[in-house]
């Protein structure tokens, strides 16, 4: 009988949330179409997109620096387990080689 009334109580709410929740949607639906037809917000999504390309490579090149970086820090740690290591604030850790 609990799980009766439970399985209606669950429908019911189901049923009256997808009413209300499908003109919410509807609502955020056309102002996100208003907004993005809007010249400007067009003008400055092409702005970010030319400037992204343009800066993808400089983001590639020190994505590359920070990865070669890493890698020799793994190498060095992997050569030398319980080494320590110095921090950027001069404070010192003892690695675990993990």
């Amino acid at each position: 009988m609990k799980k009766l009334l439970a399985l209606t109580i669950f429908a019911a709410g189901y049923v009256l949330g997808a009413k209300a929740g499908r003109e919410r949607y509807e609502q955020i639906r056309k102002l996100t179409m208003r907004v993005k037809s809007n010249p400007r917000v067009q003008d400055a999504a092409h702005h970010a997109a030319e400037m992204a390309r343009e800066q993808a490579p400089v983001v590639k090149d020190k994505f590359g620096e920070g990865a070669a970086k890493v890698r020799h820090k793994l190498s060095h740690d992997d050569e030398h387990p319980g080494a320590t290591s110095e921090t950027t604030n001069g404070s010192s850790y003892q690695s675990t080689g993990i």
